[in-house]
């Protein structure tokens, strides 16, 4: 989904392995809807706290979650405030230089527009991306007029207030923002990304595997296809 850019890998070498632990803390963005979000009652929420706490229980792990904002999230993982990130985030090469990834629980999500009338053009325009993320790094190689902002709602916002002509983002995302206050969604998407999985740092390979051992029984039994479809986060496998 996102695309995070780590140039602190020597921080790697600080972490301890969660399993030496009694709990496992589960590091996610709570703002970012259907995937996580922050609920009424102050607790995290959504597709992805439903997914891990399943993978929890497949695993015999006891977890618990940390709330993080996603420019330092990768980071944190790294320097042991948490033992696993799952929080929509694309596996990509350049990730994988400074942690590790268990195999993708969704397949890429279409990345899509929206804006404030269907004529807008994009590629003529000013485009809004959550900074740091794939959808930031397409429209930039596009070379395109780019404003970033630091929260997925900001991005939202700059469409309607008039910062920007469009905001770029995951359509499941931008499913839940569409018709209000006159903002709607454009017929061009984007393939980008390549799945999303949990990162998980480079010292706990047993941790990777408990996970990926889970996610696959989701997949086997296609209890992870009805929470997709549930939350209609993506396509399903």
């Amino acid at each position: 989904m996102k695309k995070l850019i780590v140039s602190t890998a020597a921080l790697a070498l600080t972490a301890g392995f969660a399993l030496a632990e009694d709990t496992v803390r589960l590091g996610t963005e709570g703002a970012y809807a259907p995937w996580n979000f922050v609920n009424d009652a102050g607790e995290i929420d959504g597709f992805e706290r439903e997914l891990g706490d399943e993978l929890c229980v497949r695993a015999e792990l006891t977890c618990t979650w940390v709330k993080n904002e996603w420019d330092t999230i990768i980071p944190n993982l790294v320097s042991g405030n948490y033992d696993a990130i799952i929080a929509g985030m694309s596996i990509t090469d350049e990730r994988d230089e400074v942690i590790d990834f268990t195999q993708a629980y969704t397949p890429p999500d279409p990345s899509a527009y929206a804006a404030m009338s269907a004529d807008v053009d994009p590629a003529g325009g000013v485009v809004a991306a959550q900074a740091t993320t794939i959808q930031a790094a397409f429209v930039a190689e596009q070379g395109w007029t780019l404003v970033e902002f630091a929260t997925p709602e900001e991005t939202v916002a700059a469409v309607k207030n008039g910062e920007a002509d469009a905001v770029l983002a995951d359509k499941s995302f931008l499913d839940t923002m569409v018709g209000a206050d006159g903002l709607v969604m454009l017929e061009r998407m984007e393939q980008i990304g390549g799945g999303v999985g949990m990162g998980i740092r480079e010292s706990d390979g047993d941790l990777r595997a408990k996970f990926d051992a889970a996610i696959q029984s989701m997949k086997d039994d296609g209890t992870l296809n009805t929470m997709i479809a549930k939350w209609e986060v993506a396509s399903q496998w």
